[in-house]
């Protein structure tokens, strides 16, 4: 097999990491900030229920959710599995469980600004939702961007774990292109493109960071 086709076949499995790495991002980041105020809300019930989903997310394999978000419907309630359900299982899975982690970072984020902050909104007449969203939240974005630009890198690598459910991501092409060419050319290919693709998302949000360099301490 030639390498032109080698690559064309890779790059078939690249594009379903890039729909996973972009779906997750989409649906995580907004969410992690709901996650981070429900953790951080004075109903207690609600606090309590979100630390329990975040423990879980974080203390258990993210391969594990998938396959138990996959199965789940089967296991549970007797329905049959279809390969549309593969695909929204595994993107159901990257969203909740990055969205604890992204939740976390905000809430970190969030705590770091003083009080002080929110008191003089107040008296300036703003409220809350007004406050969080033109005062407290540019400057956690701008504090949070090297967390999340580690956990955005780790999203890249974590989009093979998708092939546990049969999913034709970049590393599962590259794994079936190695056993039958009986070539290591594949995983080298596979390996440059995540490299590749992670140094693209790095530059981008140096950038970012750079861009909000103007809210100083």
């Amino acid at each position: 097999m030639s390498v032109e086709v080698m690559l064309s076949l890779l790059f078939q499995g690249f594009f379903v990491s890039l729909l996973i790495f972009f779906v997750t991002l989409l649906g995580s980041l907004p969410l992690g900030v709901l996650v981070a105020l429900a953790r951080m809300s004075s109903f207690k019930p609600l606090a309590v229920i979100t630390r329990v989903y975040i423990s879980v997310m974080r203390g258990t394999p993210l391969m594990l959710q998938i396959l138990a978000i996959f199965f789940g419907p089967f296991f549970i309630l007797g329905v049959s599995l279809s390969t549309e359900w593969k695909i929204i299982a595994c993107l159901i899975a990257f969203v909740i469980n990055y969205a604890a982690y992204f939740g976390e970072i905000y809430r970190s984020g969030i705590q770091s600004i003083p009080q002080g902050q929110w008191e003089a909104a107040e008296v300036l007449g703003y409220t809350k939702s007004q406050t969080f969203m033109r005062v407290i939240l540019p400057q956690v974005i701008k504090r949070i961007v090297p967390s999340l630009a580690n956990e955005v890198i780790t999203l890249v690598k974590d989009t093979s774990l998708a092939f546990v459910i049969g999913i034709a991501e970049l590393m599962s092409q590259a794994k079936a292109l190695s056993a039958s060419q009986a070539s290591m050319i594949p995983f080298v290919m596979a390996g440059l493109m995540y490299w590749l693709f992670n140094m693209i998302v790095e530059t981008l949000l140096n950038k970012l960071e750079i861009k909000l360099d103007y809210y100083h301490e």
